[in-house]
């Protein structure tokens, strides 16, 4: 696209610095870890060099920065290069409050954001000139290469050399940030138990205005008001994404998002799937719940019973250290296709830390670039199998979990095995949940789900009776 005089400016907004309490490692020790994985595929490969960043959100998780330059999204407009001896980081320097550059003392370069290119030209020429110094071009010696991250631009690569000097890789940052250290686990754990709660607040008084007393509400007024009781929870930031908040047909739409004024009223007779999620300074959230306020049809009940039993498969999979989420995808939809239905979606997402609600490199589903990454403890992954009827109504469950390791009776192969710990807290729809559907060990983990859910959850109604009524009741044991 040309823009001409109609280009946007670029956005301005002031860069913060995330504090320890939140972020649980220093940029710096991170850059170090950066620099021994550097030395590592140095090892393997003694010519590559100069790790370059052009992801935001790894570039803003590296120096423990955030900002607000795409909306949802707290990064910002950068890059990052770090060398065995220096570190830089390229944006605007206006957007750096005293705060900001406090934080990256002299331990960081700041550049401009626009001169990334002709730094990198320079860059490359200075290699080439050593090079011809040192005489590499005239012997056997493969050229310098310049690591940069399989997603940056073609326009850095051309301006490091092109394919003769460059190598691309997944990004080593990228797959640091997917590994959460234990402060940010901890935060992933509080945040949902807060964020849950409001999901439990919403769905409650969701229900009273439908039912009780009848009130016309969209699909977008129901959002907001969503959105309204999360900005309560400590430490909200904003939205992790626009919130899908869809009723009847609408619910069949996977990617579907309301538009003012383009919407429908909600049907308490119908199905409602709301998928939303929130920002918050210790973590990110995204949950899906499929409800219903009237009498759900036998085949929506059935529909999210095998949809819940595939979440229930996924959940309490045990699996070998070096199992890829392209090997579990399975284990969501068994259910469904003993049906022969389906969904056309993935499983799981990575989740950022206060970061992108959608994070590489790992995920679940049946992208081939799924079996690349194998899943990790420290992984922060969404468990969301689903089904769609076109044209009627449309089911998801989403609940976010860690990638922990467990223990075993035995340990065959002298490998670690790995399991997941949920923390999303808020309850499943009782009245579309076909209990027969169910086996014993299903229904003990369901129970178990919900006294949970109640038990993280309650403290925060106790001068709320409409919330803490529904709660109770949804989370009564089947």
């Amino acid at each position: 696209m040309v823009w001409g005089k109609e280009k946007p400016p670029r956005p301005n907004e002031t860069v913060k610095a995330l504090g320890q309490e939140f972020a649980g490692k220093t940029f710096q020790e991170k850059i170090q870890d950066l620099r021994k994985e550097l030395e590592k595929k140095k090892s393997a490969g003694p010519m590559l060099t100069y790790p370059l960043e052009a992801m935001l959100d790894e570039v803003a998780w590296l120096y423990n920065l955030r900002g607000k330059d795409i909306p949802y999204n707290p990064v910002f407009f950068s890059y990052a290069t770090v060398t065995p001896t220096a570190a830089s980081l390229y944006v605007d320097e206006s957007k750096l409050s005293p705060e900001v550059k406090s934080h990256l003392e002299d331990n960081v370069t700041i550049r401009p954001y626009d001169a990334i290119f002709e730094d990198a030209k320079t860059l490359s020429r200075s290699t080439s000139t050593d090079e011809a110094v040192n005489g590499d071009k005239k012997s056997n010696r493969p050229a310098k290469k310049f690591l940069i991250s399989t997603k940056a631009s073609w326009a850095l690569n051309l301006s490091l050399g092109g394919e003769e000097k460059v190598e691309e890789v997944r990004s080593p940052v990228g797959d640091a940030k997917a590994i959460k250290n234990d402060t940010e686990l901890q935060g992933m754990r509080s945040c949902h138990i807060r964020d849950g709660a409001a999901l439990s607040e919403y769905f409650a008084w969701l229900e009273e205005e439908l039912v009780q007393k009848g009130t016309k509400l969209d699909e977008v007024e129901a959002a907001e008001k969503l959105e309204q009781i999360r900005s309560k929870g400590k430490h909200f930031v904003g939205l992790s994404f626009d919130t899908i908040s869809s009723t009847g047909a609408n619910a069949a739409v996977i990617h579907y998002k309301p538009e003012r004024g383009h919407c429908a009223v909600i049907d308490p007779k119908a199905v409602y799937l709301c998928d939303s999620g929130a920002q918050y300074l210790d973590g990110t959230t995204d949950t899906t719940r499929t409800l219903h306020f009237g009498e759900p049809t036998p085949m929506e009940r059935k529909t999210y019973t095998l949809v819940l039993k595939g979440l229930i498969a996924l959940d309490k999979a045990i699996y070998p250290k070096g199992t890829s989420g392209f090997a579990l995808d399975t284990l969501a939809r068994q259910f469904l296709w003993e049906e022969g239905l389906d969904y056309r979606h993935g499983t799981g997402h990575g989740v950022g830390s206060f970061l992108n609600v959608h994070e590489g490199p790992i995920g679940i589903g049946t992208r081939v670039q799924y079996s690349e990454v194998p899943l990790s403890p420290g992984n922060v992954i969404s468990d969301e199998p689903g089904y769609y009827e076109d044209g009627n109504f449309g089911i998801r469950i989403e609940n976010v979990f860690m990638a922990k390791e467990v223990q075993t009776k035995h340990r065959f192969g002298d490998k670690p095995y790995l399991g997941f710990e949920h923390v999303t807290m808020v309850p499943m729809c009782r009245k579309m949940i076909d209990e027969k559907l169910l086996t014993p060990v299903e229904t003990k983990w369901l129970n178990d789900y919900h006294a949970e859910v109640l038990a993280k959850t309650k403290g925060f109604f106790e001068r709320d009776e409409r919330t803490m009524r529904w709660l109770e009741r949804e989370t009564q044991p089947i």
